[in-house]
């Protein structure tokens, strides 16, 4: 008796899951990274006018421990601090500069002393940058 295979069976994967496997890995990876915020700095970037740019001049305000302040080489009280400010910013408008105030505070003062001054120059509306002392001093 000669028996016949009617047909052979081949090996053969399965792939009806994948589709449902990929959909769901591209839809996990869609969400992560719409909710992933990285770490970034904002910055004001510099703008170019089509006119006359203005030119920027310094004031420089520095403190000592004793909060003694010092406005461009002449030594003020804290009190008299805004008065001073206001003189400086209306000599530089009048020259038709823009204004930017440099502290240079010293490191026992706290961050109150520090918030004290810039919120004299916030009232006043002008630019304000802290700056450090190198390290060598």
């Amino acid at each position: 008796m000669k028996l016949k295979r009617r047909h052979k069976e081949g090996a053969e994967v399965s792939t009806e899951s994948l589709n449902d496997i990929m959909f769901f890995l591209l839809l996990f990876f869609l969400i992560i990274s719409t909710l992933a915020n990285p770490s970034v700095l904002k910055l004001t970037l510099p703008s170019s006018n089509n006119g006359v740019q203005m030119s920027k001049q310094q004031i420089t305000i520095e403190s000592d421990a004793d909060h003694q302040f010092i406005i461009n080489k002449l030594p003020i009280s804290f009190t008299q601090l805004e008065d001073a400010l206001k003189v400086e910013i209306a000599r530089i408008n009048g020259l038709g500069m823009e204004p930017t105030v440099v502290l240079k505070m010293d490191n026992t003062l706290s961050i109150q002393d520090l918030a004290d001054v810039m919120q004299i120059g916030y009232g006043l509306g002008v630019k304000m940058v802290l700056a450090t002392k190198s390290g060598d001093k």
